[in-house]
């Protein structure tokens, strides 16, 4: 079996960078327009410049979503910045995650040195369709969310084999078919095609009765009301080698608006669980109670497997009871060592001398540790550390080293 490429989503600079040290293949991110995902941070042509330099020294690709469905006020804009792209030269980006074929044209016209992918947004449920954006000039098709296993395995065997298949194994799921959404249009008059989503589908539901207007009556699912169409999160963590057989290309983690702790704990669940799996299906079996405990640790709605094993039935089901889980709170990023001891990070949740925290590692420890002194940048000694994005030196009684993640386990975690 060939070794998939782990893909996985990055919404800043510092979460491009974690991504890539804990064993994402390739990394996809947004710029500031073109692409679904307007609400994340996404990058400057600056910071992508950076991005793309620091993955590629760590022999790592990027792709930059361009997805929009695009009306025509958005074409000579989407133009000059595939243009811009252009320009990077050394540093231009993999390729291109494009679903309007007007867009594909253009990018074709303007920079056919960079590879273009087809989004999940073109509905490429079938291998006729495949077989036609290969012969565009598309170089990768992302295959919808709705396609069961046994589609894929029919569709791999009948399109060229220098066609490459990506996948979407874990993250959000939208309501809509391969997230061609108009709720948050209908509602509030931002379309999530042009990537201004409200995600109208996680909002809290009531029902009224049309001879009594005003009168809102809760219909209770849990106690905090009903979210009926609040989607619970993919995750084929324990069906790696399912996927493998099939022969998928790219494996793609959704979460372009996750922080750096949710993509590491997912990059380097998915890493092991991969090469362990490429390794032997026994090495793979045993670690399965370690791949579910590390994946518990993200920020996460309910597991579901989704489509691909048939339409889900009642067993199984994709809505309902959907509301998020926190288990670990994300503390910072180790960023260097102090001259005079301790590690720089920059912080991102409170946290106090003498709380015991975890270390995690990229290469899948998970090491307590007790926080033995905070001081600031000026070496003044601190008792918390409770201001965002504040630069700290933090002591602590196990050894850390740049690229670690600061982490605390929360009451009730499982």
């Amino acid at each position: 079996m060939k070794r998939p490429e782990l893909l996985i989503p990055a919404s800043s600079l510092e979460v491009l960078k974690t991504a890539v040290i804990f064993g994402a293949d390739a990394v996809y991110i947004g710029g500031e327009a073109f692409g679904l995902r307007a609400k994340a941070r996404n990058f400057s042509l600056e910071e992508m410049k950076e991005g793309i330099a620091f993955a590629h020294a760590h022999g790592v690709k990027v792709y930059v979503t361009a997805n929009i469905l695009a009306h025509n006020r958005d074409l000579e804009g989407i133009r000059r910045y595939f243009g811009e792209l252009k320009a990077f030269g050394e540093f231009r980006p993999d390729a291109l995650i494009i679903a309007d074929p007007g867009v594909f044209l253009l990018a074709g016209e303007i920079c056919p040195e960079i590879e273009r992918h087809i989004s999940t947004q073109a509905n490429n449920t079938n291998y006729l369709t495949y077989r036609f954006w290969k012969d565009q000039g598309a170089k990768r098709v992302v295959s919808a969310r709705e396609l069961s296993l046994e589609e894929l395995r029919e569709l791999r065997a009948n399109i060229p084999e220098d066609l490459e298949i990506e996948t979407f194994v874990h993250g959000a799921m939208c309501i809509s078919y391969s997230g061609r959404c108009l709720l948050s249009n209908y509602f509030t008059g931002r379309d999530a095609n042009q990537g201004a989503c409200t995600h109208p589908c996680r909002w809290k539901y009531a029902v009224v009765e049309e001879t009594r207007p005003g009168e809102y009556f809760p219909v209770y699912e849990n106690d905090r009301g009903t979210f009926i169409f609040n989607s619970g999160d993919l995750c084929m963590i324990e069906h790696i080698p399912e996927l493998l057989e099939i022969g998928i290309d790219s494996m793609k983690i959704e979460g372009r608006m996750k922080t750096a702790l949710y993509v590491a704990t997912v990059a380097r669940t998915y890493r092991k669980a991969i090469d362990d799996c490429l390794e032997s299906r026994e090495k793979y079996e045993r670690n399965m109670d370690w791949y579910r405990e590390q994946i518990a640790g993200c920020t996460y709605r309910p597991f579901t497997t989704g489509f691909f094993y048939g339409r889900p039935d009642e067993t199984m089901q994709i809505y309902g009871d959907s509301t998020y889980r926190k288990d670990y709170t994300y503390l910072g990023q180790i960023s260097g060592l102090g001259d005079r001891g301790g590690c720089r990070i920059e912080q991102r949740n409170k946290f106090s001398v003498g709380e015991e925290i975890e270390i995690m590692k990229p290469g899948g420890e998970n090491v307590s540790a007790l926080v033995q002194g905070i001081r600031d940048e000026d070496g003044t000694p601190m008792e918390s550390a409770p201001h965002a994005r504040q630069k700290l030196l933090v002591e602590l009684s196990a050894p850390a080293m740049p690229g670690d993640i600061l982490r605390r386990r929360e009451a009730g975690a499982l």
